[in-house]
């Protein structure tokens, strides 16, 4: 069963509850957490994982031919991200962090002069928690985009399909690096034999193309918000995305207790999309994520029984 956990807000806690999530359900399950938050990857530091890279994100970035190039500047007209720049009379040059290597340079240069580069814009790591709660059971996957780069699509994309290729048994994992476009291939579309009995996606937050690539082929989606104005604004937005892409959905509430909650079961009611649990403010839940550990409280163990029960009916 693959879940995300997403949200149109930050700080909800989707990484506070993707974590305690994955805690919980592998005390009985075998688990594989994907922090597809490529910009800011935090689920090892809650988790206190071992790190260890075993993947290089590639993609496509143009090289120039001077003796070619007539300095037409058809490449940077063409160029939507503004990657490459073109001045009259010079020869146009390309700003790495910008290119998202959709190569339709390549395609408008009438003299031939463009030529198909690489250029590393991320990686995957995977980790076992160090900590003694079900180590052996859960393994956690993430990606981090280089600093500077632009094309996180492409590596949370990544990221993804080197996890999916794990947990079916069909990769080829070992510690050298290996560039994941040319050697992984996507599994979103295809039914997953896979050892583990849960796969959890903890997406980042907004409902740009991010979050779209995480939420690709889920089986269910858990979208976090709090009772508050914003938090419902978001939720919003969150739940028309799934809806377009007709993601099965629940909300989880957080910080139940803080706020107009009304907001939140008003919006549920409206839209069809129930309540799975509610998760209170409490002064040992925010210790123990102010120190970096993983919640342990009753609702996420009655958050994980529930999701058990769906798994067992579906």
């Amino acid at each position: 069963m693959k879940i995300a956990i997403t949200g149109g807000k930050g700080g909800t806690g989707k990484s506070t509850l993707s974590t305690s999530l994955a805690l919980e359900l592998s005390h009985s399950n075998k688990v594989m957490l994907v922090d597809a938050d490529v910009e800011c990857p935090d689920d090892h530091i809650i988790l206190s994982t071992t790190r260890e890279r075993i993947a290089d994100v590639e993609s496509l970035i143009p090289v120039f031919n001077q003796d070619k190039c007539s300095k037409c500047g058809n490449c940077s007209e063409v160029c939507r991200e503004n990657a490459i720049v073109s001045v009259k009379d010079r020869y146009p040059f390309v700003i790495s962090g910008q290119c998202n290597g959709c190569g339709a340079c390549l395609l408008v240069c009438p003299s031939g002069a463009i030529r198909e580069g690489k250029q590393v814009i991320g990686a995957v790591y995977r980790g076992k928690c160090q900590r003694n709660i079900s180590s052996e059971n859960l393994l956690l996957i993430w990606g981090e985009i280089e600093v500077g780069c632009e094309n996180t699509s492409l590596v949370v994309k990544s990221t993804k399909d080197h996890a999916l290729s794990i947990a079916s048994g069909k990769s080829s994992y070992n510690s050298q690096f290996q560039s994941i476009n040319s050697n992984i291939r996507s599994s979103e579309d295809k039914p997953l034999n896979s050892p583990y009995e849960y796969i959890l996606i903890d997406t980042a937050a907004g409902t740009h193309c991010n979050v779209i690539n995480a939420l690709i082929g889920v089986d269910l989606a858990l979208a976090v918000t709090e009772p508050t104005p914003l938090g419902k604004h978001d939720l919003e937005l969150i739940l028309s995305l799934l809806k377009i892409m007709e993601t099965p959905v629940q909300i989880v509430v957080n910080k139940a207790d803080m706020g107009d909650l009304n907001l939140i079961h008003q919006l549920s009611q409206g839209s069809n999309f129930p309540i799975i649990q509610e998760i209170p403010y409490e002064k040992d839940i925010m210790k123990k994520h102010s120190r970096n550990q993983p919640v342990t409280h009753d609702s996420l163990k009655k958050l994980a029984d529930s999701i058990s029960n769906l798994s067992i009916v579906g």
